[in-house]
C-alpha cells in the first residue's frame, strides 16, 4: 500500500471563453482610463525638465562669470553657435565667456554650453529684459550690456497652451534664477 493517494482532479484548469472576454474587457477599459492621465504626467515632466536645463545653464553662467571674474553670458541660439537675433529660447540657446561685453558670440570667445531645441510644440519667451540674452558680470549679478541690473521671467508653455502645466523662469534683480509655476510667478499668458 502506497502512503501517497492518487487523487481526481475535478473542475477544468484555466479560464473559460467568457472569463478570457470579460477581463481583457476590464483591462481595455482601465488600460483607456490610464493612458491620458500618462500622457499628461509625460508633457508635465518633460515641461519642468526643460525649464530645470535653463536653470541649470544660466547657474553654470553665474559661476564662471564669479569665478572667471568676467562677464559671461547666455542667449538664445537657433544654431548652437551663434546668437539668434529673432524667435525665442525654444530654439535652444548657448553659454559664453563674453570677452568683449557685448552679448554675442566672436571670433575667440569660448562656448561653455549648447543647450537643443526644445521638444515640438514648446515655447519659451523671456520679457524685454530677458528676451534675447542673460549676461553675469563677475560679482553674479545679472546685468543687461547698458549696464542695467537684468531682472525678469520668461515663460514657457507646450501645445496644451498656458495653463496649471506652464512654468515661469525669473531672474531675480540679485541674478538668482528660479523655476516655479508661471500662474504662482503672475504671468498671464505664454509671453510675459
Amino acid at each position: 500500500m502506497s502512503i501517497w493517494k492518487r487523487s481526481e482532479f475535478h473542475g477544468s484548469a484555466g479560464f473559460s471563453l467568457v472569463e478570457l472576454i470579460i477581463t481583457m474587457s476590464i483591462a481595455a477599459i482601465l488600460l483607456t482610463l490610464a493612458v491620458p492621465s500618462f500622457s499628461t504626467l509625460i508633457k508635465d515632466n518633460r515641461q519642468v525638465t526643460q525649464a530645470n536645463d535653463l536653470i541649470t545653464t544660466l547657474t553654470l553662467v553665474r559661476s564662471e562669470a564669479i569665478k572667471r571674474g568676467t562677464r559671461v553670458t547666455a542667449c538664445k541660439s537657433a544654431d548652437g553657435a551663434s546668437c539668434a537675433a529673432s524667435g525665442g529660447w525654444e530654439q535652444g540657446w548657448i553659454a559664453f565667456v563674453d570677452d568683449n561685453n557685448d552679448a554675442t558670440v566672436n571670433a575667440g570667445e569660448e562656448l561653455l554650453r549648447v543647450h537643443g531645441a526644445l521638444s515640438a510644440g514648446a515655447t519659451l519667451k523671456g520679457d524685454a529684459n530677458l528676451g534675447s540674452y542673460i549676461s553675469y558680470e563677475a560679482r553674479g549679478n545679472a546685468q543687461l550690456i547698458s549696464g542695467a541690473i537684468q531682472s525678469g521671467a520668461m515663460v514657457e508653455c507646450d501645445d496644451r497652451g498656458f495653463g496649471a502645466s506652464a512654468q515661469a523662469i525669473t531672474i531675480s534683480p540679485t541674478g538668482r534664477a528660479k523655476s516655479w509655476s508661471a500662474s504662482d510667478a503672475g504671468a498671464g499668458s505664454c509671453t510675459p
